[in-house]
């Protein structure tokens, strides 16, 4: 009776997991985001790039991957969980190695941990269909990686004012080697166009790195995921989007080459506790 749900979920949200952001924009250009609306079907969207967090099957969501992936992996191990903002807007930059990633971030840091919902922004071709009806209800929306629209762009800002949790794989595809590799600009400067639209926001990027026992993860593989501390966009904000963007990546990376560090082997064997509330 439960296989159904569980197959059609788990099938729908390993596949948001692919990002290949980058931003044609000019190196000074801020975007001004529309307010948001509200649908006549009583689910929330905030742009006309439509994305929605379903009032039924998002929570469906969570629950089937709180309690089917301790029972499909073998150990999962997740620190620095007390890190994650409880409230603001905030960017999670994970490493990117499998597209499980995607389904072991909201059981890590969503909202039976902290109580918020996860908004990933996922290829275009992640949004059509059957599959695309499942995405877009479980907070997806679309981004096309050759040529992001202005209207996507203002979407993912909008989500930020309005103090939501987005997630972008700011490596851009899934690397199974366990090096971080040389990441998009397009996410800092999401981050800076954000922060400067409304001066305080406080957008915070929060860098965390994910790693599986084995490259190709299957039945019983061990999970590390080691959640750093939150980088303030505000604090790089000094005129120049271009020069702001090149030092937050930088330092983005730097943050995500030292959880590495600590992904290297997983040494305990007991699951991590994840609070019902």
């Amino acid at each position: 009776m439960y296989l159904i749900p569980i197959l059609i979920t788990f099938s729908t949200l390993q596949s948001v997991a692919t990002l290949i952001m980058e931003l044609h924009s000019s190196e000074d250009q801020i975007y001004h985001p529309t307010l948001a609306h509200t649908p006549a079907n009583g689910e929330t969207a905030i742009s006309t790039s439509t994305s929605w967090l379903s009032p039924w099957l998002t929570p469906l969501a969570y629950f089937l991957g709180h309690h089917f992936l301790p029972l499909f992996f073998g150990q999962i191990r997740i620190t620095g969980q007390e890190n994650i903002p409880a409230k603001g807007p905030v960017i999670l930059a994970p490493t990117h190695r499998a597209r499980w990633d995607s389904l072991l971030l909201p059981y890590a840091t969503g909202r039976f941990v902290t109580g918020r919902d996860l908004r990933f922004m996922v290829t275009i071709s992640e949004c059509q269909g059957l599959q695309g009806w499942f995405v877009r209800r479980l907070g997806g929306f679309p981004v096309d990686p050759q040529r992001p629209s202005i209207t996507t762009l203002r979407h993912a800002v909008e989500l930020l004012q309005h103090g939501e949790m987005l997630v972008i794989y700011p490596e851009g595809g899934i690397f199974r080697d366990r090096e971080v590799h040389p990441l998009k600009s397009g996410i800092a400067r999401l981050a800076l166009t954000a922060e400067s639209s409304h001066p305080d926001l406080g957008v915070k990027i929060l860098p965390v790195g994910i790693n599986y026992s084995h490259p190709y993860p299957e039945w019983g593989t061990d999970v590390s995921i080691h959640i750093g501390s939150t980088i303030k966009v505000a604090d790089y904000i000094n005129g120049s989007v271009k020069q702001d963007a090149k030092r937050l990546t930088a330092d983005l990376a730097n943050a995500l080459k030292e959880l590495s560090h600590h992904e290297s082997t997983i040494t305990a064997h007991t699951f991590a506790e994840m609070p019902n509330s």
